[in-house]
């Protein structure tokens, strides 16, 4: 048993302060007599039991107020977690070229950017004891989760991942280096960076080599994966009107950049043609990065502040009901 807010524990001294409201001089008197004779047994008599047991569900009333609002809570015990002390920050370019009809999910065209969201669901479910974040990138980076435990809400905002949300290009170098910079403080047993791109860095003022370089420094590992053919892929336009339509376009990659990039930080580079590669390079990754698995244990409570909020209203309706009609007190 414990109380979330203790120091409002102090509140109870208040209670006594019901007393002290009951016996504040009243009105003057009403009779007068010739003599205190005639009225000095009335002064010995005890208060009347009616006004004593509204007095007492008062201060009652009080009390349980005041234990509400510390949040009293029952332990139910302890808790384990697996945790491996993992965090993993994934880099997702979400520029124009993803747009590529170049992929399959269940066995009908998709964009590169809808089987990357297919694929990295799969790994982050499979992840469940490791932090997570999400960075996004096309001309500059942003952020799209923090690093989490909460991965169904990491993977909320993975599905509203999409295209044209900031001004389009490839910023591989900084994108790499929002990455690093949202693991650099923490002190997980190991971090890395998952960064998947399809096209040639052509935006922001760091190059992806020296963005590789702060990261070793900081002793971060990135994998890193070029998603696509390159070459002529179908992307599908909007033209003025309004109207789809799929034309093909030239879409360079540059793989000796994101191998050199892996391989400064201790990482490796993998090459996704195609749905089925893509899955099986994330389950690779997967495999690769695993640790031995260490318990995490916390203290599990039961919030019982409500049932003591119930019991002051129901007392607090049962003290109005009685001080209009049973226990009423006349002028």
């Amino acid at each position: 048993m414990r109380f979330l807010n203790p120091d409002l524990l102090w509140l109870l001294a208040l209670v006594p302060l019901v007393w002290l409201a009951h016996g504040r001089p009243g009105q003057g008197p009403a009779l007068l007599y010739p003599s205190a004779d005639l009225v000095r047994d009335l002064g010995r008599r005890r208060a009347a039991r009616p006004g004593l047991a509204l007095l007492l569900l008062r201060a009652l009333i009080l009390a349980l107020l005041v234990l509400g609002l510390a949040r009293p809570q029952q332990g139910l015990g302890a808790a384990a977690i697996e945790t491996s002390g993992i965090d993993i920050l994934l880099a997702i370019d979400v520029s124009g070229s993803m747009k590529a009809l170049d992929f399959e999910l269940d066995g009908k065209q998709a964009s590169r950017l809808e089987a990357v969201r297919s694929v990295v669901t799969d790994f982050v479910e499979d992840r469940q004891g490791d932090r997570i974040g999400l960075v996004a990138f096309a001309g500059r980076p942003y952020l799209v989760s923090p690093l989490t435990l909460d991965h169904d809400w990491l993977l909320q905002n993975l599905d509203r991942l999409q295209i044209g949300l900031v001004e389009d290009g490839t910023a591989i170098g900084s994108a790499l280096a929002a990455g690093t910079n949202r693991l650099r403080d923490r002190e997980a047993k190991s971090r890395i960076v998952i960064l998947l791109t399809d096209g040639v860095n052509n935006a922001g003022k760091i190059s992806p080599v020296m963005a590789a370089d702060a990261a070793r420094a900081l002793g971060l590992k990135v994998h890193t994966i070029l998603a696509g053919t390159g070459g002529e892929v179908p992307i599908p336009v909007t033209d003025r009107f309004g109207r789809q339509r799929v034309v093909t376009a030239r879409v360079d990659v540059d793989e000796e950049t994101l191998a050199k990039v892996a391989e400064l930080t201790g990482g490796r580079f993998f090459r996704a043609t195609d749905t089925d590669s893509l899955a099986e390079i994330y389950e690779e990754i997967d495999a690769m990065e695993k640790t031995t698995a260490t318990l995490e244990k916390f203290d599990r409570y039961r919030e019982l502040y409500p049932w003591l909020l119930v019991a002051c209203l129901l007392l607090l309706a049962l003290e109005r009901l009685l001080a209009e009609t049973r226990l009423r007190r006349l002028p």
